[in-house]
């Protein structure tokens, strides 16, 4: 054994205690060396940085293996029928059985037990580690400013049937199905999803298409699949899907079979085919319902919907307020900033309450004196500004002039005509 490069290995890993390839670089050269002990040591702490490494379970299976007869004699097979070296069958499955067909796994994990955390624990027995990471809502529809129609909306569609059961037994009315979102970005629709989780006291689950989507064949059904079944051990939960356009595209635009794949485990998990959906409320947003899947829109899915539009004036109020409540400010007329950004996402008039604070920094930095952002600072903002949904409008004006033979978006057709888009 290479004494110096054995010290080497072992200040690198003191350096660099994760690097899981040091480790089982080290490992292999003293298990070569029969330190076994140590070899199966460092390869139970690779499994406690990476559970599922391949390479550590079998370099803890050749230490633990018993040396077969046909190892010892192996210098007279001939070369066309040895068994093959360890570097070739480490990947393959059958890894194991060539190299020991007797060889005892359940032994081999316990006497490991101790070096190697098992996967998937909770301090009280439950299953597995969270897939996806939940939150308790701190908002609620109080905390949102303006925007009357939309709390209507979701109160007869959604908030009064949940709040009054017996109510809702004695019309008959059902919870099943979720409630579709959809309008021009940056007009609150993920700050209304949390308020409706803390205005049911409920857990909030907010995926994305990054949080489901994987290269692998099958993964992306398994997250969603997993996200329904974390969902429901977790109920009362409000499961929110953002940008549902994506996750749940229409089939017939999709020449990707696993995006397909993906769609239909939706539609499944959705439809709760066992029952097990109660307690979880499925809410989704989207900037182009038009792309999304007419199946996810059948009722009993995603045939509740309401139109989010661009903040009415309580709201830009409200924004604005929010946005320059941590700032230093002095002679703000929110009133007045409200009335002269008309047209404005909340996005936008985020981005005006940053552009005014630029402005009084750098006024700052130049004069070596700090002052306060005045009212002129964020007019100078508005007058910069440019509304972010006219793109979206376009689009939306072709899709009710050409694509609303049924009128779906009846809504939005009254929304376009009163800003004169019709």
């Amino acid at each position: 054994m290479d004494e110096p490069l054995v010290a080497s290995l072992r200040r690198a890993i003191e350096a660099a205690p994760d690097d899981i390839h040091l480790r089982l670089h080290l490992g292999r050269i003293l298990l070569e060396a029969g330190q076994t002990d140590e070899a199966i040591s460092l390869a139970g702490a690779v499994l406690q940085l990476a559970p599922q490494n391949q390479d550590a379970r079998h370099l803890i299976a050749e230490a633990l293996a018993p040396e077969s007869p046909a190892a010892v004699s192996a210098p007279d097979v001939a070369p066309e029928t040895a068994l093959p070296a360890i570097s070739d069958t480490v990947s393959t499955p059958e890894a194991s059985d060539v190299l020991a067909p007797d060889f005892d796994w359940s032994a081999a994990e316990d006497q490991v037990d101790d070096l190697a955390d098992p996967m998937f624990v909770d301090g009280d027995g439950s299953p597995g580690i969270p897939a996806f990471d939940t939150e308790r809502s701190s908002i609620t529809l109080a905390d949102v400013g303006g925007m009357t129609s939309v709390k209507d909306r979701l109160n007869s569609a959604f908030l009064a049937p949940l709040r009054n059961p017996e109510l809702r037994a004695l019309y008959g009315k059902s919870l099943r199905g979720g409630l579709l979102m959809y309008g021009p970005p940056g007009c609150g629709k993920t700050f209304i999803a949390r308020a409706i989780a803390g205005e049911l006291g409920a857990k909030f689950l907010s995926v994305g298409l990054s949080d489901i989507l994987d290269p692998y064949i099958g993964n992306s059904e398994r997250n969603v699949h997993e996200l329904f079944q974390q969902a429901r051990r977790e109920a009362p939960c409000v499961v929110f899907l953002d940008e549902i356009d994506a996750l749940g595209q229409r089939r017939s635009m999709t020449r990707n079979n696993a995006m397909r794949g993906t769609v239909n485990q939706l539609l499944t998990e959705l439809d709760g085919v066992d029952g097990s959906n109660d307690g979880v409320f499925v809410l989704a947003a989207t900037n182009q319902p038009w792309d999304v899947d007419p199946a996810l829109r059948r009722p009993g899915r995603f045939d509740r919907t309401v139109l989010v539009l661009p903040p009415d004036l309580p709201a830009r109020e409200a924004i604005f307020r929010s946005h320059l409540a941590s700032r230093p400010v002095e002679g703000i007329n929110l009133g007045a900033l409200a009335a002269a950004s008309d047209g404005l996402s909340g996005a936008d008039i985020a981005y005006v309450c940053e552009v005014a604070a630029e402005r009084a920094l750098m006024d700052s930095a130049r004069s070596g004196v700090a002052r306060l952002i005045s009212m002129n600072d964020v007019k100078g903002a508005l007058k910069e500004a440019r509304p972010s949904i006219s793109s979206w409008l376009d689009s939306a004006r072709n899709v009710v002039l050409f694509g609303d033979g049924d009128g779906t978006y009846a809504e939005l057709k009254e929304y376009l005509k009163k800003v004169k888009r019709l």
